[in-house]
């Protein structure tokens, strides 16, 4: 594929962390031009709501939608952001540009599409089998989890994955919702853990962080292939679906 004819892909990149490790490995194996958008750099870390000029989001052929250290349900907190991002991400979902949500963009993506998102009774944190209907599409993992949060799903959407607390996958036209992290990696982990308070999250839920990095490192080989399958299965199954239209 000749770079004329590359497909592209924005990676939304709510923080300056959000690196997609193998994520971004499989779209540029399928042949995507990688594109990312940041929004809210180191500096503004603790003040996340900063202007953003966003780029035409439905000039790229394939949306991702990273995590974020806030909660999808902050619009006091985030901003100037948060509300313009759920419009904008609902334009291109029912304009047919295939979304993959991650974590916050999952979360997001449930809100946008007609669930909630608040916080929930206690974290996940670390790896975790999950239930899954559809292992083809969303195998049992383990998979990465971080975070405080969940959603209740889109009334329309379709649940793939759950656990005992919080769903963890859904799909609802063009669009794939996830709670967990498939991008996480030794590297990505490291840089959630030097962000300010991230060794101190980890640890107040019981949690040794040194114990955490060497479980990822052993992971990592399978959990990257989960990641390219994944990756796959989004594109050739979920990408040509019908369009699922909101209002």
């Amino acid at each position: 594929m000749s770079d004329e004819t590359k497909n592209s892909v924005l990676f939304i990149e709510h923080d300056h962390v959000s690196e997609a490790g193998p994520i971004w490995e499989q779209f540029s194996k399928r042949g995507f031009e990688i594109t990312r958008f940041h929004i809210v750099d180191e500096a503004n870390f603790n003040k996340p709501n900063v202007s953003v000029v966003w780029p035409d989001l439905l000039s790229f052929d394939v949306v991702v939608v990273m995590g974020a250290p806030w909660g999808a349900w902050e619009d006091e907190r985030i901003g100037n952001w948060l509300l313009p991002e759920l419009k904008l991400m609902k334009e291109v979902h029912n304009a047919g540009v295939p979304i993959l949500g991650i974590c916050f963009g999952g979360q997001l993506m449930a809100r946008v599409l007609g669930g909630s998102v608040g916080r929930s009774t206690k974290a996940e944190v670390g790896w975790y089998e999950i239930d899954s209907d559809d292992e083809s599409l969303i195998p049992k993992g383990p998979w990465f989890q971080y975070h405080w949060d969940r959603w209740v799903n889109p009334p329309n959407a379709v649940e793939i994955a759950r656990t005992d607390l919080s769903p963890q996958a859904f799909v609802m036209g063009r669009t794939l919702g996830l709670q967990f992290h498939p991008e996480i990696d030794p590297y990505v982990l490291d840089l959630w853990l030097e962000m300010e308070g991230g060794c101190a999250e980890v640890e107040g839920e019981g949690l040794v962080v040194e114990e955490l990095r060497k479980e990822t490192r052993v992971q990592e080989p399978e959990s990257n292939k989960r990641a390219y399958d994944l990756v796959d299965q989004f594109l050739d199954r979920i990408a040509g679906a019908p369009v699922q239209l909101v209002s």
